[in-house]
């Protein structure tokens, strides 16, 4: 579903500089300026080092992408808001996933999508319901709203699942070449349904049932003034643009640090930069479950992985045909294996409205079971 953000107490317009100290998180921007340094060196030893200079600088700046977002989101009324909210909820996922494209590492890529929606169920809803229930003995939240969520997780289950079955049967097994009639046209026709039916969930979501499916609407997350709109606008600016810069370097120095850091590149993508692209969203709906916000934070982790199967995918899979190396979404049985244990997971906690602390304990084993797995592929 579309992410409605949460609303937001103000008490007047403040600095970009206030804005910016005020996030505890935001002192990981020291890691900007040092990765750009140690970048400047090139020497192959520094490799593993650019590497996690560059990740940790994604995490603050991914936060910014979604701070300013959702302040100008506010500005400019409900509907418009929200489609503001779709484009760039998960911006920093698809800027480091457009560079491993270019890059040509397709297992990053597509690792990185199924990494996105697993971490986001399993390990962000774990974790907001741990240390919401942690205060709180019950905690309610929209039981509708998740359900829609998980209906439309299971139609991306499908949409994934699918096209791995048709090559599995056709030739066997998986490890078949990309560009082998016809998986790209398959993809490419699976990507263009996923998109038709995401426009008409931002259509369900933000139009004719925006009233049901709306969270609380007391939620408040920042107090003590926020950005004006031209701040925000600048900020949101400069901020995607350090991400790219980030993610480029994040990038380019992943073969390097994988052989170093003794890691494959499927694991970087399905669990390293599934985290660091979802760190800031992490935080929020961790801190909103310990208000006892548990309908905002559950909103948090069903639209993140909404937003990335049936948006951030298909325009991978399209831009990977514009640059002539079509991408296909045939996934490895492990990813297939971990998004359908997280979406059907989803739909179980989803059914009675309710979360306790043990319940997200066991969000959160059910991750940790598939990251050493995941480790060891």
């Amino acid at each position: 579903m579309a992410r409605t953000p949460p609303r937001r107490a103000t008490s007047g317009a403040i600095s970009l500089a206030s804005f910016i100290t005020r996030n505890r998180m935001n002192w990981l921007l020291f890691f900007v300026p040092l990765a750009l340094l140690l970048q400047i060196f090139q020497r192959p030893a520094l490799t593993p080092y650019i590497f996690l200079a560059a990740a940790l600088a994604v995490i603050p700046l991914a936060g910014m992408i979604g701070d300013t977002t959702e302040i100008l989101a506010e500005r400019v009324g409900a509907t418009l808001g929200g489609l503001l909210n779709a484009t760039f909820g998960n911006a920093t996922e698809l800027i480091i996933a457009l560079f491993a494209l270019h890059a040509g590492l397709f297992d990053v890529v597509k690792a990185s999508i199924s990494g996105s929606i697993i971490s986001n169920i399993l390990l962000v809803l774990g974790a907001s319901m741990f240390a919401g229930g942690l205060r709180h003995e019950t905690q309610r939240f929209n039981r509708t709203h998740a359900g829609a969520s998980a209906a439309m997780l299971f139609l991306a289950v499908a949409a994934l699942v699918m096209p791995a079955v048709f090559t599995l049967v056709k030739y066997g097994n998986l490890n078949v070449t990309t560009n082998r009639a016809p998986l790209p046209l398959l993809s490419l026709l699976v990507a263009i349904v996923l998109l038709l039916i995401y426009a008409a969930n931002l259509i369900f979501s933000l139009k004719t049932h925006r009233m049901i499916l709306a969270p609380a609407p007391e939620v408040s997350v920042v107090t003590g003034g926020t950005l004006s709109a031209r701040h925000a606008g600048l900020l949101l600016l400069l901020a995607t643009l350090f991400t790219a810069g980030m993610s480029e370097l994040l990038v380019r120095t992943i073969s390097g640090a994988t052989h170093a850091l003794h890691m494959t590149n499927f694991f970087v993508g399905i669990v390293v930069v599934a985290i660091i692209g979802n760190a800031a969203e992490h935080f929020s709906a961790i801190a909103l479950a310990r208000k006892n916000k548990m309908d905002a934070a559950v909103t948090i982790a069903t639209a993140s992985s909404t937003q990335v199967a049936l948006f951030v995918a298909p325009v991978l899979v399209f831009v990977s045909f514009l640059l002539g190396r079509p991408m296909s979404l045939v996934f490895n049985p492990f990813e297939i294996t971990g998004i359908v244990l997280a979406v059907t997971i989803l739909s179980v906690v989803s059914l009675d409205g309710e979360s306790n602390w043990f319940e997200g304990l066991q969000l959160l084993a059910v991750y940790a079971v598939l990251a050493i797995v995941f480790f060891f592929v």
